[in-house]
């Protein structure tokens, strides 16, 4: 089943690839992998705000990585010139939770993101993953999560 048909099963539309927010790329194709830059966490709301651990719950956490998991996708299809039959698999993920200091379920946070490539990209979206804690993140955003794709 193509990534396009798995989207549109699960309901879901890409949103418009965000613009970058400062001087650097959303992207760099190298060889045959796509570094997708940092995606915060951000739905048609606005910015997903908050801390782990404080004032966002595990699950709120875990819809925020969902939500930059769909950036990183927009960004991709756009990376791949709108084709994402071009994608092979996710190589990479690296997740940044704003937590408070003694929050333990980055984890549980960033399974959000990694559950949905899976749903989207099927065994291609399983990934190499990296969760982390951050004291704080870009205009206070819960989540943010950079990636990496390879493509033909």
């Amino acid at each position: 089943m193509s990534i396009e048909s798995r989207l549109e099963q699960l309901g879901v539309t890409l949103p418009a690839a965000p613009a970058p927010a400062a001087n650097y790329v959303p992207f760099v194709i190298t060889g045959n992998l796509v570094h997708i830059s940092g995606q915060i966490s951000q739905n048609a709301d606005g910015l997903i705000k908050g801390k782990l651990g404080v004032d966002v719950t595990v699950e709120q956490g875990a819809e925020a990585a969902k939500c930059c998991a769909l950036s990183l996708l927009a960004q991709l299809k756009a990376a791949c010139g709108g084709d994402l039959s071009r994608v092979v698999r996710a190589v990479k993920l690296t997740g940044f939770v704003n937590s408070a200091p003694d929050f333990t379920d980055q984890p549980k946070v960033i399974n959000g993101a990694s559950d949905f490539l899976v749903a989207a990209l099927g065994d291609a979206g399983r990934h190499a993953r990296s969760a982390v804690s951050a004291g704080s993140l870009p205009l206070g955003v819960a989540v943010e999560i950079d990636a990496i794709f390879e493509i033909r």
